[in-house]
């Protein structure tokens, strides 16, 4: 499990994969989705998938893989070694997920929930693994938010292929355990291996859940109290809000005194709309505006004259 993209830039998010088995692109294969590090205030999510063929599922089991919440970090590796050396017949890949980008699509307007980042993930990385070749037949998801919704969802995206979306699924199906191995193993690696482009040298941060007493200390010593917190924090966690609101330093945003200048605004397409032709060939400019809004004078934006 090669990381080192994403040790080198661990503000973008990036996909690591194995090597796709020839049987997995003959035979009909099971594919198994699950993640590691959905609750944590600090470092990435990682979304897995383990996929192998129908009739080597129950190998998975007999090779020991369980779920990776009920393992240790040596068990964990462990497993992950033996799924590796067996990939004549198994594969995996992996998103691993930016704190960065957690925060920036949970701040987006219109907001993008985590469930919705595990959404993406997890349906993007079944459609990397089919464009690889694998000859997907079943699907089996550790469900994010009610299951039925989640499975109808999953299924729509692949009418041709059986989904499953249960609770405790990487407890119940091998190749979800297997997916839910895979993640957690990439999670502990990135996280040992975090570089701070902030030049912090911190080197203990906990479990990185809210709860933990080791992170909270890391959280109040990191901060800054004009930038915030360095890049491994998911600084749209309410843990983290709250200590950007008592310790950070506070910003005031500029508004629109008067309420009824808001109404009378112009609409920005007013300003990059293209301009109509005359009946005599020439063309005609919009009525001028009496005063440009400040949104547009304060970065010398001009009007588009051509495209």
């Amino acid at each position: 499990m090669d990381l080192s993209t994403y040790n080198d830039k661990n503000w973008s998010n990036v996909f690591v994969d194995s090597n796709v088995p020839d049987v997995c692109k003959q035979e009909p294969c099971v594919v198994g989705v699950d993640e590691a590090g959905r609750g944590p205030v600090l470092g990435p999510m990682v979304y897995g998938i383990c996929f192998c063929p129908v009739t080597k599922h129950d190998d998975l089991k007999a090779a020991g893989v369980a779920d990776s919440k009920t393992l240790t970090e040596e068990q964990r590796e462990k497993l992950f070694n033996i799924i590796h050396e067996k990939n004549d017949y198994i594969g995996w890949s992996l998103e691993v997920i930016s704190p960065l980008y957690i925060s920036n699509c949970m701040y987006k307007r219109p907001k993008v929930s985590l469930n919705e980042i595990s959404h993406n993930a997890a349906i993007s990385l079944i459609k990397r693994a089919i464009s690889a070749g694998v000859n997907v037949s079943e699907v089996y998801l550790d469900t994010v938010g009610p299951p039925e919704k989640y499975q109808a969802k999953v299924q729509d995206i692949f009418p041709t292929i059986k989904v499953t979306v249960e609770k405790k699924a990487d407890a119940l199906y091998p190749c979800v355990s297997g997916a839910s191995i895979c993640a957690k193993v990439a999670r502990d690696r990135a996280l040992s291996k975090w570089k701070f482009p902030e030049g912090i040298e911190i080197d203990n941060w906990g479990s990185g859940y809210p709860g933990d007493s080791v992170t909270k200390n890391f959280l109040m010593n990191s901060l800054d109290q004009v930038f915030g917190f360095p890049g491994i924090v998911r600084f749209s966690w309410s843990t983290a809000e709250k200590i950007v609101e008592e310790k950070c330093v506070p910003v005031a945003w500029n508004e629109e005194e008067d309420e009824d200048k808001k109404d009378k605004t112009p609409s920005v397409l007013e300003y990059f709309a293209r301009k109509q032709k005359s009946s005599d060939g020439g063309s005609v400019d919009h009525p001028p505006l009496k005063k440009r809004h400040y949104f547009f004078t304060d970065r010398c934006l001009k009007t588009v004259e051509s495209f």
